[in-house]
Protein backbone atom coordinates (compact mmCIF):
# COMPACT_ATOMS: atom_id res chain seq x y z
CA UNK A 1 0.00 0.00 0.00
CA UNK A 2 1.25 3.46 -0.90
CA UNK A 3 0.00 6.38 1.16
CA UNK A 4 0.89 10.01 0.53
CA UNK A 5 -0.85 12.94 2.17
CA UNK A 6 -1.33 15.99 -0.02
CA UNK A 7 -0.88 19.18 1.99
CA UNK A 8 -3.87 21.36 2.68
CA UNK A 9 -7.53 20.42 2.97
CA UNK A 10 -7.26 17.36 0.71
CA UNK A 11 -5.31 14.18 1.27
CA UNK A 12 -5.05 11.40 -1.26
CA UNK A 13 -3.99 7.86 -0.44
CA UNK A 14 -3.17 5.26 -3.07
CA UNK A 15 -4.56 2.13 -1.46
CA UNK A 16 -3.53 -0.20 -4.29
CA UNK A 17 -1.03 1.00 -6.86
CA UNK A 18 -0.96 -0.12 -10.47
CA UNK A 19 1.06 -3.33 -10.81
CA UNK A 20 4.66 -2.70 -11.85
CA UNK A 21 4.50 -5.28 -14.64
CA UNK A 22 2.03 -3.24 -16.67
CA UNK A 23 -1.26 -4.54 -17.99
CA UNK A 24 -3.11 -1.63 -16.39
CA UNK A 25 -2.34 1.77 -14.89
CA UNK A 26 -5.50 1.66 -12.76
CA UNK A 27 -5.18 2.30 -9.05
CA UNK A 28 -7.40 2.24 -6.00
CA UNK A 29 -7.41 5.42 -3.93
CA UNK A 30 -9.03 7.38 -1.15
CA UNK A 31 -9.50 11.14 -1.29
CA UNK A 32 -10.25 12.73 2.09
CA UNK A 33 -11.97 16.11 2.02
CA UNK A 34 -13.56 18.37 4.66
CA UNK A 35 -17.02 16.88 4.07
CA UNK A 36 -16.09 13.24 3.71
CA UNK A 37 -14.12 10.52 1.98
CA UNK A 38 -14.29 9.76 -1.73
CA UNK A 39 -13.23 6.26 -2.75
CA UNK A 40 -11.58 6.28 -6.17
CA UNK A 41 -11.93 5.60 -9.04
CA UNK A 42 -15.14 7.60 -8.67
CA UNK A 43 -17.77 9.35 -10.77
CA UNK A 44 -19.26 12.73 -9.78
CA UNK A 45 -22.88 13.44 -10.76
CA UNK A 46 -23.27 16.97 -12.11
CA UNK A 47 -25.53 19.40 -10.26
CA UNK A 48 -24.89 22.57 -12.27
CA UNK A 49 -27.42 24.76 -10.47
CA UNK A 50 -26.89 23.24 -7.01
CA UNK A 51 -29.11 20.30 -7.94
CA UNK A 52 -28.76 17.13 -9.98
CA UNK A 53 -31.85 17.58 -12.12
CA UNK A 54 -34.96 15.82 -10.77
CA UNK A 55 -33.16 14.44 -7.69
CA UNK A 56 -33.01 15.50 -4.06
CA UNK A 57 -30.09 14.82 -1.66
CA UNK A 58 -31.71 11.62 -0.37
CA UNK A 59 -31.90 10.34 -3.95
CA UNK A 60 -28.21 11.14 -4.41
CA UNK A 61 -27.25 9.25 -1.28
CA UNK A 62 -29.41 6.30 -2.34
CA UNK A 63 -27.83 6.04 -5.80
CA UNK A 64 -24.41 5.99 -4.13
CA UNK A 65 -23.04 9.47 -4.79
CA UNK A 66 -20.18 10.48 -2.52
CA UNK A 67 -19.33 13.78 -4.26
CA UNK A 68 -21.15 16.06 -6.70
CA UNK A 69 -20.10 18.85 -9.03
CA UNK A 70 -21.69 22.30 -9.28
CA UNK A 71 -21.01 25.06 -11.78
CA UNK A 72 -19.33 28.30 -10.74
CA UNK A 73 -20.49 30.37 -13.71
CA UNK A 74 -24.16 29.40 -13.48
CA UNK A 75 -24.36 29.84 -9.70
CA UNK A 76 -22.66 33.23 -10.07
CA UNK A 77 -25.41 34.28 -12.48
CA UNK A 78 -28.25 32.75 -10.46
CA UNK A 79 -28.82 32.99 -7.49
CA UNK A 80 -25.43 34.67 -6.96
CA UNK A 81 -22.42 33.49 -5.00
CA UNK A 82 -22.73 36.22 -2.36
CA UNK A 83 -26.32 35.20 -1.69
CA UNK A 84 -25.20 31.58 -1.27
CA UNK A 85 -22.44 32.73 1.09
CA UNK A 86 -24.95 34.70 3.19
CA UNK A 87 -27.19 31.65 3.36
CA UNK A 88 -24.43 29.51 4.83
CA UNK A 89 -22.52 28.26 1.79
CA UNK A 90 -23.27 25.78 -0.95
CA UNK A 91 -23.51 22.70 1.28
CA UNK A 92 -26.20 24.23 3.44
CA UNK A 93 -27.92 25.87 0.49
CA UNK A 94 -28.43 22.56 -1.34
CA UNK A 95 -28.73 20.43 1.85
CA UNK A 96 -25.85 18.17 0.79
CA UNK A 97 -23.47 17.15 3.56
CA UNK A 98 -20.94 15.27 1.43
CA UNK A 99 -18.10 16.70 -0.71
CA UNK A 100 -18.71 19.15 -3.54
CA UNK A 101 -16.39 20.21 -6.36
CA UNK A 102 -17.04 23.45 -8.21
CA UNK A 103 -15.61 23.86 -11.69
CA UNK A 104 -14.12 27.24 -12.48
CA UNK A 105 -16.32 28.50 -15.26
CA UNK A 106 -13.58 27.51 -17.68
CA UNK A 107 -15.88 25.10 -19.52
CA UNK A 108 -18.09 28.03 -20.46
CA UNK A 109 -15.10 29.54 -22.29
CA UNK A 110 -15.60 26.86 -24.93
CA UNK A 111 -19.27 25.93 -24.52
CA UNK A 112 -20.42 29.59 -24.74
CA UNK A 113 -17.88 30.58 -27.39
CA UNK A 114 -20.56 32.29 -29.47
CA UNK A 115 -21.45 34.65 -26.63
CA UNK A 116 -18.06 35.52 -25.16
CA UNK A 117 -14.83 37.30 -25.97
CA UNK A 118 -11.45 36.40 -24.53
CA UNK A 119 -8.12 38.09 -23.87
CA UNK A 120 -5.21 37.49 -21.54
CA UNK A 121 -7.00 39.12 -18.63
CA UNK A 122 -10.05 36.85 -18.78
CA UNK A 123 -13.29 36.06 -20.58
CA UNK A 124 -16.31 38.31 -21.02
CA UNK A 125 -19.63 36.48 -21.28
CA UNK A 126 -23.05 37.63 -22.37
CA UNK A 127 -25.56 36.06 -19.99
CA UNK A 128 -27.98 33.57 -21.51
CA UNK A 129 -30.49 34.76 -18.87
CA UNK A 130 -30.79 38.48 -19.60
CA UNK A 131 -28.04 39.44 -22.06
CA UNK A 132 -25.95 41.26 -19.44
CA UNK A 133 -22.16 41.05 -19.72
CA UNK A 134 -19.88 39.55 -17.08
CA UNK A 135 -16.07 39.53 -17.01
CA UNK A 136 -14.43 36.42 -15.54
CA UNK A 137 -10.78 36.44 -14.54
CA UNK A 138 -8.80 33.79 -12.65
CA UNK A 139 -9.04 35.95 -9.55
CA UNK A 140 -12.79 36.32 -9.87
CA UNK A 141 -13.31 32.59 -10.48
CA UNK A 142 -11.39 31.81 -7.30
CA UNK A 143 -13.27 34.44 -5.28
CA UNK A 144 -16.63 33.06 -6.43
CA UNK A 145 -15.60 29.52 -5.51
CA UNK A 146 -14.39 30.66 -2.11
CA UNK A 147 -17.80 32.24 -1.52
CA UNK A 148 -19.56 29.04 -2.57
CA UNK A 149 -17.39 27.08 -0.13
CA UNK A 150 -17.06 23.75 -1.95
CA UNK A 151 -14.46 21.23 -0.83
CA UNK A 152 -12.59 21.52 -4.15
CA UNK A 153 -12.20 24.56 -6.37
CA UNK A 154 -10.69 24.49 -9.86
CA UNK A 155 -8.28 26.94 -11.48
CA UNK A 156 -9.69 29.05 -14.32
CA UNK A 157 -8.56 27.68 -17.68
CA UNK A 158 -9.07 28.07 -21.41
CA UNK A 159 -10.25 24.82 -22.99
CA UNK A 160 -10.86 24.43 -26.71
CA UNK A 161 -12.35 21.60 -28.73
CA UNK A 162 -9.80 18.78 -29.10
CA UNK A 163 -9.90 18.95 -32.91
CA UNK A 164 -8.92 22.64 -33.01
CA UNK A 165 -5.92 23.72 -35.07
CA UNK A 166 -2.57 23.51 -33.30
CA UNK A 167 -2.09 27.28 -33.16
CA UNK A 168 -5.43 27.68 -31.38
CA UNK A 169 -4.66 24.85 -28.95
CA UNK A 170 -1.19 26.22 -28.21
CA UNK A 171 -2.51 29.72 -27.55
CA UNK A 172 -5.21 28.37 -25.20
CA UNK A 173 -2.73 26.09 -23.43
CA UNK A 174 -0.27 28.89 -22.75
CA UNK A 175 -3.12 31.11 -21.52
CA UNK A 176 -4.23 28.26 -19.25
CA UNK A 177 -0.74 28.19 -17.76
CA UNK A 178 -0.75 31.92 -17.08
CA UNK A 179 -4.22 31.71 -15.58
CA UNK A 180 -3.12 28.74 -13.44
CA UNK A 181 -0.41 30.91 -11.87
CA UNK A 182 -2.92 33.66 -11.17
CA UNK A 183 -5.53 31.23 -9.82
CA UNK A 184 -3.01 29.70 -7.46
CA UNK A 185 -1.78 33.08 -6.25
CA UNK A 186 -5.36 34.23 -5.64
CA UNK A 187 -6.16 31.03 -3.77
CA UNK A 188 -3.08 31.41 -1.59
CA UNK A 189 -4.11 34.97 -0.70
CA UNK A 190 -7.72 34.02 -0.03
CA UNK A 191 -9.38 33.31 3.27
CA UNK A 192 -10.22 29.65 2.56
CA UNK A 193 -6.75 28.37 1.73
CA UNK A 194 -6.78 25.87 4.60
CA UNK A 195 -10.38 24.79 4.00
CA UNK A 196 -10.71 24.45 0.22
CA UNK A 197 -8.52 22.38 -2.08
CA UNK A 198 -7.51 23.76 -5.48
CA UNK A 199 -7.03 21.60 -8.58
CA UNK A 200 -5.09 22.75 -11.64
CA UNK A 201 -6.01 21.93 -15.24
CA UNK A 202 -3.79 20.29 -17.85
CA UNK A 203 -4.63 21.26 -21.44
CA UNK A 204 -2.97 20.62 -24.80
CA UNK A 205 -5.73 19.21 -26.97
CA UNK A 206 -4.71 16.20 -29.04
CA UNK A 207 -1.22 17.53 -29.74
CA UNK A 208 1.07 15.20 -27.82
CA UNK A 209 3.90 17.72 -27.50
CA UNK A 210 1.53 20.32 -26.07
CA UNK A 211 0.02 17.72 -23.73
CA UNK A 212 3.49 16.90 -22.41
CA UNK A 213 4.36 20.57 -22.02
CA UNK A 214 1.15 21.32 -20.15
CA UNK A 215 1.44 18.26 -17.92
CA UNK A 216 4.95 19.22 -16.84
CA UNK A 217 3.96 22.85 -16.24
CA UNK A 218 0.79 22.23 -14.21
CA UNK A 219 2.34 19.34 -12.28
CA UNK A 220 5.20 21.61 -11.23
CA UNK A 221 2.79 23.82 -9.28
CA UNK A 222 1.50 23.16 -5.74
CA UNK A 223 -2.08 22.26 -6.66
CA UNK A 224 -3.94 19.70 -4.53
CA UNK A 225 -5.07 17.71 -7.56
CA UNK A 226 -4.57 17.58 -11.32
CA UNK A 227 -7.40 17.87 -13.83
CA UNK A 228 -7.07 16.69 -17.41
CA UNK A 229 -9.15 19.06 -19.51
CA UNK A 230 -9.86 19.53 -23.18
CA UNK A 231 -10.95 15.94 -23.78
CA UNK A 232 -14.41 14.28 -23.67
CA UNK A 233 -15.26 16.49 -26.65
CA UNK A 234 -15.04 15.71 -30.35
CA UNK A 235 -12.06 13.35 -30.17
CA UNK A 236 -12.19 9.61 -30.82
CA UNK A 237 -11.50 7.13 -28.00
CA UNK A 238 -8.19 6.30 -29.70
CA UNK A 239 -7.17 9.97 -29.74
CA UNK A 240 -8.14 10.34 -26.09
CA UNK A 241 -6.12 7.27 -25.22
CA UNK A 242 -3.07 8.65 -27.04
CA UNK A 243 -3.31 11.89 -25.04
CA UNK A 244 -3.61 9.99 -21.76
CA UNK A 245 -0.68 7.79 -22.76
CA UNK A 246 1.38 10.98 -22.64
CA UNK A 247 -0.10 12.53 -19.49
CA UNK A 248 -0.39 9.61 -17.07
CA UNK A 249 3.17 8.25 -17.31
CA UNK A 250 4.48 11.75 -16.60
CA UNK A 251 2.40 11.70 -13.38
CA UNK A 252 3.43 8.19 -12.35
CA UNK A 253 5.33 9.42 -9.29
CA UNK A 254 3.00 12.32 -8.53
CA UNK A 255 0.98 11.78 -5.33
CA UNK A 256 -2.06 13.82 -6.36
CA UNK A 257 -5.44 12.62 -7.68
CA UNK A 258 -6.04 12.71 -11.45
CA UNK A 259 -9.40 13.96 -12.69
CA UNK A 260 -10.54 13.66 -16.32
CA UNK A 261 -13.21 16.28 -16.86
CA UNK A 262 -16.46 15.55 -18.70
CA UNK A 263 -16.35 11.78 -19.30
CA UNK A 264 -19.49 9.79 -18.51
CA UNK A 265 -20.29 6.66 -20.56
CA UNK A 266 -19.50 3.36 -18.80
CA UNK A 267 -17.27 2.14 -21.64
CA UNK A 268 -15.23 5.35 -21.67
CA UNK A 269 -14.99 5.43 -17.87
CA UNK A 270 -13.57 1.92 -17.82
CA UNK A 271 -10.98 2.72 -20.49
CA UNK A 272 -9.85 5.85 -18.63
CA UNK A 273 -9.64 4.04 -15.28
CA UNK A 274 -7.50 1.42 -17.00
CA UNK A 275 -5.19 4.25 -18.06
CA UNK A 276 -4.83 5.54 -14.50
CA UNK A 277 -7.56 8.17 -13.97
CA UNK A 278 -9.16 8.57 -10.52
CA UNK A 279 -12.10 11.01 -10.89
CA UNK A 280 -14.72 11.81 -13.50
CA UNK A 281 -17.81 13.94 -14.04
CA UNK A 282 -20.39 14.22 -16.79
CA UNK A 283 -23.99 15.25 -17.42
CA UNK A 284 -24.38 12.19 -19.67
CA UNK A 285 -26.15 9.74 -17.31
CA UNK A 286 -28.71 12.29 -16.17
CA UNK A 287 -29.16 14.09 -19.49
CA UNK A 288 -29.87 10.97 -21.55
CA UNK A 289 -32.15 9.67 -18.77
CA UNK A 290 -34.47 12.58 -19.47
CA UNK A 291 -34.74 11.41 -23.09
CA UNK A 292 -35.83 7.96 -21.92
CA UNK A 293 -32.48 6.24 -22.46
CA UNK A 294 -31.28 4.01 -19.63
CA UNK A 295 -28.10 2.01 -19.09
CA UNK A 296 -28.44 -1.79 -18.89
CA UNK A 297 -25.74 -4.48 -18.96
CA UNK A 298 -24.41 -4.59 -22.49
CA UNK A 299 -25.79 -1.28 -23.71
CA UNK A 300 -28.93 0.80 -23.27
CA UNK A 301 -32.69 0.81 -23.68
CA UNK A 302 -34.83 3.55 -25.16
CA UNK A 303 -37.95 3.52 -23.03
CA UNK A 304 -39.78 5.62 -25.61
CA UNK A 305 -39.84 2.67 -28.00
CA UNK A 306 -43.26 1.03 -28.44
CA UNK A 307 -41.81 -2.41 -27.69
CA UNK A 308 -41.74 -1.50 -23.98
CA UNK A 309 -45.40 -0.48 -23.68
CA UNK A 310 -46.47 -4.00 -22.65
CA UNK A 311 -43.23 -5.10 -20.96
CA UNK A 312 -43.82 -6.07 -17.30
CA UNK A 313 -40.12 -6.47 -16.50
CA UNK A 314 -38.02 -3.90 -14.64
CA UNK A 315 -35.38 -1.91 -16.48
CA UNK A 316 -32.72 -4.26 -15.04
CA UNK A 317 -33.26 -7.36 -12.93
CA UNK A 318 -31.50 -7.08 -9.58
CA UNK A 319 -30.86 -3.34 -9.79
CA UNK A 320 -31.49 -1.71 -6.39
CA UNK A 321 -32.68 1.64 -7.77
CA UNK A 322 -36.22 2.83 -7.06
CA UNK A 323 -37.24 2.47 -10.71
CA UNK A 324 -36.25 -1.19 -10.89
CA UNK A 325 -37.52 -2.10 -7.42
CA UNK A 326 -41.02 -0.74 -7.92
CA UNK A 327 -41.88 -0.17 -11.57
CA UNK A 328 -42.01 -1.93 -14.92
CA UNK A 329 -40.63 -0.90 -18.28
CA UNK A 330 -44.25 -0.53 -19.37
CA UNK A 331 -44.89 2.04 -16.65
CA UNK A 332 -41.68 3.89 -17.48
CA UNK A 333 -42.65 3.91 -21.18
CA UNK A 334 -46.01 5.37 -20.21
CA UNK A 335 -44.41 8.11 -18.09
CA UNK A 336 -42.20 9.26 -20.94
CA UNK A 337 -45.00 9.21 -23.48
CA UNK A 338 -47.17 11.19 -21.08
CA UNK A 339 -44.24 13.54 -20.31
CA UNK A 340 -44.69 12.93 -16.60
CA UNK A 341 -41.87 14.34 -14.46
CA UNK A 342 -41.65 11.16 -12.40
CA UNK A 343 -40.17 9.42 -15.43
CA UNK A 344 -37.23 11.84 -15.46
CA UNK A 345 -36.53 11.22 -11.77
CA UNK A 346 -36.78 7.43 -12.00
CA UNK A 347 -34.63 7.14 -15.12
CA UNK A 348 -32.00 9.47 -13.63
CA UNK A 349 -31.92 7.42 -10.44
CA UNK A 350 -31.39 4.30 -12.53
CA UNK A 351 -28.61 5.67 -14.73
CA UNK A 352 -26.69 7.08 -11.78
CA UNK A 353 -27.17 3.86 -9.81
CA UNK A 354 -25.84 1.90 -12.78
CA UNK A 355 -22.87 4.25 -13.24
CA UNK A 356 -21.89 4.41 -9.56
CA UNK A 357 -22.34 0.65 -9.15
CA UNK A 358 -20.13 0.18 -12.20
CA UNK A 359 -17.41 2.25 -10.53
CA UNK A 360 -17.82 0.18 -7.36
CA UNK A 361 -17.33 -3.01 -9.41
CA UNK A 362 -14.11 -1.57 -10.78
CA UNK A 363 -12.92 -0.71 -7.26
CA UNK A 364 -13.76 -4.24 -6.09
CA UNK A 365 -11.63 -5.70 -8.87
CA UNK A 366 -8.79 -3.34 -8.00
CA UNK A 367 -8.99 -4.26 -4.32
CA UNK A 368 -8.83 -7.94 -5.26
CA UNK A 369 -5.87 -7.29 -7.57
CA UNK A 370 -7.59 -8.80 -10.59
CA UNK A 371 -8.71 -5.84 -12.73
CA UNK A 372 -6.81 -7.05 -15.83
CA UNK A 373 -8.64 -10.38 -15.59
CA UNK A 374 -11.96 -8.60 -14.98
CA UNK A 375 -11.71 -6.15 -17.87
CA UNK A 376 -13.44 -8.42 -20.38
CA UNK A 377 -16.50 -8.90 -18.17
CA UNK A 378 -16.59 -5.22 -17.26
CA UNK A 379 -16.46 -4.26 -20.93
CA UNK A 380 -19.38 -6.55 -21.67
CA UNK A 381 -21.38 -4.87 -18.88
CA UNK A 382 -20.41 -1.39 -20.10
CA UNK A 383 -21.45 -2.15 -23.66
CA UNK A 384 -20.25 -0.31 -26.71
CA UNK A 385 -20.53 3.47 -26.39
CA UNK A 386 -23.13 4.25 -29.05
CA UNK A 387 -24.09 7.60 -27.50
CA UNK A 388 -20.75 9.28 -27.15
CA UNK A 389 -20.36 12.27 -24.90
CA UNK A 390 -22.82 15.15 -24.84
CA UNK A 391 -21.18 18.42 -25.92
CA UNK A 392 -22.50 21.86 -25.13
CA UNK A 393 -23.68 23.59 -22.00
CA UNK A 394 -23.92 21.51 -18.82
CA UNK A 395 -27.39 20.91 -17.43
Amino acid sequence: MTSVAVSGPASFEVVAAAPPGGGTRARLGRLTLPHGVVETPQFMPVGTNATVKALDPDDLRTVGASIVLSNTYHLYLRPGHERIRRLGGLHRFMAWDRPILTDSGGFQVVSLADTRTIDDDGATFRSHLDGSTHHFTPEKAIAIQEALGADIAVAFDHPVYPSSERAIVEDATERTHRWAERSLASHQRGGRRGEQALFGVIQGGLDLELRERSTRFIASMPFDGLNIGGLAGDETPAQRRAALDVVVPLLADDPRPRYLMGLGSPADLLDAVDQGIDLFDSVLPSRVARTGQVWVPGGRLNLRNAIHLDDPEPIEDGCPCIACRQFSRAYMAHLFRAKELLGYRLATCHNLTFTLDFMARIRTALAAGNLPESLADLRVRAGRNTLGEVPGEPE
